[in-house]
């Protein structure tokens, strides 16, 4: 035996303690090396655009997921969605990764807060085993399944002989007859689809897409239900039904099989089935002018049938379970002792206890999950890794605080910890001073954004992050004052009776002409009071948080329309159809269809994309690329910065003042950086937010709504969006921002104050005045944080 202390040399599993990443280029990563330490929360910091989504989730995340997947067989990789391999040279050490980003959740009008976490199937189990009058299964619970019963005959094949033999079956479901589980019954206005006074041939139709030009005007003309030459007002009953509401028929026209079907269910499978904001803008403005939405009568908006509301514990129907805020449900369900459901009971009070410890009780779980914030939605995401047993495991969040009041990003904090000292890694994207002031090592990306960032400019511990004299680290302790002098209002606009969600009747006069800050915790009803309560007629330009969508075709030139004065300045300049100036449309390269790269499908494995040989990656045909303005060429402009492009647009003969408008609004919301050609799909969300802020600055409107612009935003761009909001402010506009950020509220000129608490806790006025009174007051949580930011 041995007796001395020495102590046994470490085993080589255990050498394993760091990823290691080796040449990254993802992006705008210019061959970045870096080393991360596992088991510890690591936290991502810079500017909005300088690499640190690609690192992160780009390389890290990504390959580590794609690396899962290849352990799958090719028939399961086959149904799974494939991920190209990272540009990196070498990736090392890495983990299970668990992805929590801020991706909105579905807008489906389906989903709801409880159907996204599985709280919503358990109670559907606990009603089908405990709820009186018994009624069935789970899925008589559920208002996505319609309840179906049917009889008939069925061939059998048995011994050698067929047989019939007669079979009926019943399904019964949760989901209200009326409004197919939707919770609310439409009505369209008909003299919204066409003019009566027309014929179909003259141009009645007034829906977007149904000119009697291409194939909807052939099957009118070619139905034979009625003549497309008479006014529709002369139609007979039939035939009004007939352009109306007939079911699908089979048509034969010009010698074609089609299937002509009435207007009315047409829409409603192309439009109404969709989420209204997922639509183009112009059909969107169709829908919103044509279809009148209403609660259905028949469940009154539960989305569930009689017998389901019928099914009761304790005088509790599960339609009264979902509407309940779910710290109230969760009080609930503890109150219920049945032994025979004793596991359902406590994984259920589990996850409803998750959504209270992460700030989310205020919400129920019949709640729209597309009506949540980015926030919330993340937050949400994290329910079902809260309570995993899970451990070596690397976590990745994208801006967990978003969305948060400084109350409680504390409590955010916390989480993450818990997390990291369960024996996970922690990788955070962030930009709040509180949340990289907990990391325990700290990557800081620069030094700039765009062409500018993409390398590694700090890697230490905070207190090294200070006095390392990068972007962050100069702004880390930077805390904007209370200005000296606020400006006065110049009329008021009026909320009266305000009753949006958890509002109660709020009374409030919101100051014009001023920068107003409206705040308070997540849940108090800050955005229901500002998107649901101020009156469409007051001329106000909303911008929320709804992500911008665009494909890898979409760059900032064609998001913001900055791309059609150009194309027609290089027509002028050269004679030829506007048209061939577009990669989406003549001008095309024919190899690669306007893409720049050929996409090659390797089915299960992940896709190869290289560049076109034929245009050189331009994405144009060579015969464009011979006419010239300015002395550059089409693909040459969209290869500019915005900044380049302001320049060159801007002066001499390419001066073009409807494109150099637009650029010059660009830059003002900070994006001078970022290629006009570049694809939406590479922009961060900091960026995709800024550059619909740049887009809705042209809106004809006196009053700006902005819903958290803060968000993605690094310590020193805050100090550009301050600049921007005090010129829309001096240029005779009224700026409302709903927001947490401490230095927008303490540059603000008024605050409102929502609380005191979240849910229906919340939902009342606690303070209406400027920042130095609310310092000075010190009534509100608001008012706590913000004297304290402010070091008064």
């Amino acid at each position: 035996m041995r007796t001395d202390a020495q102590s046994p040399a470490p085993h080589v599993a255990d050498s394993h303690d760091l990823i290691r990443v080796h040449g990254a280029r993802v992006n705008n990563l210019k061959d970045v090396s870096v080393e991360i330490p596992k088991r510890r929360l690591t936290v991502f910091t810079g500017v909005s655009g300088s690499g640190k989504s690609s690192l992160v989730f780009g390389t890290i995340a990504a390959e580590s997921q794609r690396m899962i997947n290849e352990t799958y067989s090719a028939f399961v990789q086959g149904f799974m969605p494939t991920l190209a391999r990272p540009e990196v040279d070498v990736l090392e050490g890495l983990t299970t990764a668990i992805i929590v980003d801020q991706q909105r959740m579905g807008g489906d009008t389906r989903s709801t807060v409880g159907t996204a976490t599985d709280a919503n199937a358990m109670l559907r189990i606990l009603f089908s085993r405990l709820g009186q009058p018994h009624i069935g299964s789970p899925q008589a619970f559920s208002f996505n399944v319609a309840s179906i019963s049917g009889a008939g005959a069925v061939t059998l094949e048995r011994a050698g002989k067929t047989m019939k033999e007669r079979r009926s079956f019943s399904i019964t479901g949760g989901m209200c007859p009326r409004c197919e589980g939707s919770g609310s019954v439409n009505d369209i206005d008909l003299t919204q689809l066409y003019d009566e006074t027309k014929s179909l041939n003259e141009g009645a139709l007034t829906i977007p897409g149904y000119s009697m030009d291409g194939w909807y005007g052939r099957i009118f003309s070619g139905c034979g239900f009625f003549d497309p030459d008479k006014p529709i007002k002369k139609f007979t009953k039939r035939e009004l039904n007939d352009l109306l509401y007939k079911e699908p028929t089979k048509i034969k026209v010009d010698g074609i099989n089609l299937t002509y079907e009435g207007l009315i269910p047409k829409i409603r499978k192309s439009m109404l089935s969709k989420d209204v904001d997922s639509l183009q803008p112009h059909i969107r403005a169709f829908v919103e002018r044509t279809v009148t939405f209403a609660i259905c009568p028949e469940c009154d908006g539960t989305r569930l049938s009689k017998e389901a509301r019928s099914s009761k514990i304790k005088g509790i129907s599960i339609a009264d379970a979902c509407a309940m805020q779910i710290s109230d449900l969760a009080e609930w369900v503890r109150g219920l002792d049945e032994p025979s459901v004793a596991p359902l009971l406590t994984t259920l009070v589990r996850t409803l206890e998750s959504f209270v410890e992460i700030g989310l009780g205020y919400l129920s779980l019949n709640r729209p999950s597309g009506t949540l914030s980015g926030g919330e939605a993340q937050r949400v995401k994290m329910i079902r890794h809260l309570g995993s047993s899970l451990t070596d495991v690397t976590y990745v969040f994208d801006e967990p605080t978003i969305g948060l009041h400084p109350h409680d990003i504390q409590r955010m904090n916390d989480l993450l910890l818990r997390l990291r000292d369960k024996g996970n890694t922690v990788l955070v994207v962030e930009h709040k001073p509180e949340a990289i002031a907990i990391a325990d090592h700290i990557v800081d990306l620069g030094p700039g954004a765009g062409t500018a960032g993409g390398t590694i400019c700090f890697e230490g511990t905070v207190e090294g992050l200070r006095t390392g004299g990068t972007i962050t680290g100069r702004h880390f302790d930077d805390r904007a004052a209370l200005k000296e002098t606020v400006r006065t209002r110049k009329g008021t606009l009026e909320i009266r009776g305000a009753t949006a969600n958890n509002l109660r009747d709020v009374d409030v006069d919101i100051p014009l002409g001023v920068l107003c800050v409206v705040t308070g915790v997540a849940g108090s009803g800050k955005s229901s009071l500002m998107h649901g309560s101020v009156p469409a007629s007051a001329g106000v330009v909303s911008v929320d948080q709804a992500p911008i969508r665009g494909s890898r075709r979409s760059n900032p030139a064609t998001y913001t329309g900055l791309l059609d004065p150009i194309r027609k300045a290089f027509a002028k300049a050269n004679g030829v159809k506007p048209a061939l100036f577009s990669a989406n449309s003549e001008g095309a390269c024919p190899t690669c269809n306007g893409a720049g790269v050929i996409y090659t499908d390797l089915a299960m494995m992940a896709g190869v994309a290289n560049t076109c040989e034929e245009c050189e990656g331009k994405r144009f045909q060579a015969a464009v690329l011979d006419y010239h303005f300015g002395g550059r060429d089409i693909s040459e402009v969209l290869a500019m910065s915005v900044n380049e492009a302001e320049e060159f647009f801007g002066a001499g003969e390419a001066r073009t003042p409807a494109a150099h408008a637009i650029l010059g609004r660009l830059a003002d919301v900070g994006l001078g950086y970022l290629g006009i050609g570049q694809p939406l799909t590479t922009l961060s969300g900091g960026e995709r937010q800024r550059l619909k802020l740049a887009t809705h600055m042209a809106d004809k409107g006196g009053v700006y709504v902005l819903d958290e612009p803060t968000t993605g935003l690094h310590l020193a761009d805050v100090e550009h969006l301050l600049g921007l909001l005090d010129r829309l402010v001096d240029s005779g506009k009224s700026v409302i921002v709903i927001e947490h950020h401490q230095a927008v509220m303490a540059h603000a000129d008024w605050i409102i104050d929502l609380g005191p608490g979240a849910g229906h806790d919340g939902g009342r006025i606690v303070f209406e005045g400027t920042p130095a009174d609310l310092v000075a007051a010190r009534s509100t949580l608001t008012g706590e944080h913000l004297a304290a930011y402010v070091g008064a």
